[in-house]
């Protein structure tokens, strides 16, 4: 009889492909410890499920420790999970069940998402500053699991100098990524990186890659690329094995998994060492009462718009049209959102009054006073463009 077996359960898939990849890291964790007897099982969609290969392994061992191979404490993480094993410690109450925690937030998974990003962002500061790395999970209906995954892709650029990383769902939870794709269009990054943070290639990967294409075809002056998902890493192995541990020695520790000043997180300062921690308790004691918000706190704004100002635009009414737009903005109450700014000349002579709405890059010309109300009601308030005056849209 085993004295130990290992269980590693995966969510399972319809495609073969990405049942093969979780089985192929079911092989690597069996080939790197011999002295533990290593299966696999399923939660769904796949053979043996979990109830099934517990009932087959109880009995020829003394002690069993299911491992999910889950990246986030999802559903079937705390409900389909605890009902097998539960179950199978009623019909099985001689062998000893443990079930380890599942993958979720730690410095092993940031540092393999960062390299499968890494070759697609480039070293140059200007140019990674105009990157936008997109991270794109799953998506769950258990909100532990969302907000762990939001704050993974945080970890995941943190102090690597990018525009900005955000997170976004392929399914069920918001915002899903044709959404997310949409806004990043509006930030006009010149590179868009997405990270498909999944364990295994399959279905949803393959989604990923067909939105993308048609994001591309749409908007090409974006140099859009799709990294690898995280797949099998020698890191992954580890942090598979430290979770099995932290069964078999049955202990509960301080979420210590990424706190900056007991593991570095991603490329900011080194702030390891317990003097460091120390350190900042007592300064923030020392500083908390000292400070304040600042008094004049604004939102960004949301259009600001640019209207000619110079001789031409000028006779021809530039300075009417430039009032009505203030006061109609003024009147909707939104001044603190839309800033109306005169400026010299933009380069439209002879087609003016010329009038800008940014960030949109819409550009208006030979706008009368009797248009401001309209661009206002219309573009500034509902984002509905007033064709017949465009002259041009920037990206």
């Amino acid at each position: 009889m085993a004295d130990t077996t290992v269980l590693l359960v995966g969510h399972g898939s319809r495609e073969p492909g990405a049942n093969a990849e979780l089985e192929a890291l079911v092989s690597a964790f069996r080939a790197a410890h011999p002295e533990l007897r290593v299966e696999v099982a399923y939660i769904e969609l796949a053979r043996p499920l979990v109830a099934e290969a517990l009932d087959a392994l109880a009995p020829e061992t003394r002690r069993i420790v299911v491992m999910p191979l889950f990246l986030f404490a999802s559903g079937h993480v705390k409900n389909d999970l605890p009902l097998a094993v539960d179950a199978a410690r009623t019909r099985f109450p001689a062998t000893e069940i443990l079930v380890a925690p599942c993958l979720g937030v730690h410095p092993a998974l940031v540092s393999i998402a960062w390299d499968r990003a890494a070759p697609s962002i480039p070293e140059e500061p200007a140019a990674r500053a105009r990157t936008l790395l997109l991270v794109v999970g799953r998506g769950s209906s258990d909100p532990d699991a969302n907000g762990d995954f939001c704050k993974i892709a945080r970890l995941i650029g943190e102090g690597r100098g990018l525009l900005t990383v955000d997170p976004t769902f392929l399914g069920i939870s918001a915002p899903k990524t044709p959404q997310s794709l949409e806004l990043v269009a509006r930030m006009r990054p010149d590179r868009l990186v997405v990270l498909p943070y999944l364990l295994f290639a399959g279905r949803l990967v393959a989604k990923l890659e067909a939105e993308m294409q048609q994001f591309s075809a749409r908007h090409p002056w974006i140099r859009a690329s799709v990294t690898s998902h995280l797949g099998q890493d020698a890191r992954l192995l580890s942090l598979i094995e430290e979770r099995v541990n932290s069964a078999l020695s049955k202990t509960a520790l301080l979420p210590c998994d990424t706190c900056q000043y007991r593991a570095p997180i991603g490329a900011i300062a080194n702030q390891v060492g317990g003097l460091r921690a120390l350190l900042y308790s007592a300064r923030h004691t020392f500083t908390h009462s000292q400070t304040q918000m600042p008094l004049h706190l604004h939102k960004p704004l949301k259009k600001h718009v640019l209207v000619c100002g110079n001789a031409d635009c000028a006779e021809r009414g530039s300075g009417a049209v430039l009032d009505l737009l203030r006061r109609t903005v003024k009147n909707a109450g939104r001044t603190r959102d839309i800033k109306i700014t005169r400026t010299s000349c933009m380069g439209r002579c002879g087609e003016g009054p010329a009038v800008a709405v940014y960030p949109d890059g819409v550009w208006y010309r030979g706008v009368r006073p009797a248009d401001a109300g309209e661009i206002v009601r219309e573009h500034l308030l509902e984002d509905r463009l007033v064709a017949r005056l465009v002259d041009d849209v920037l990206q």
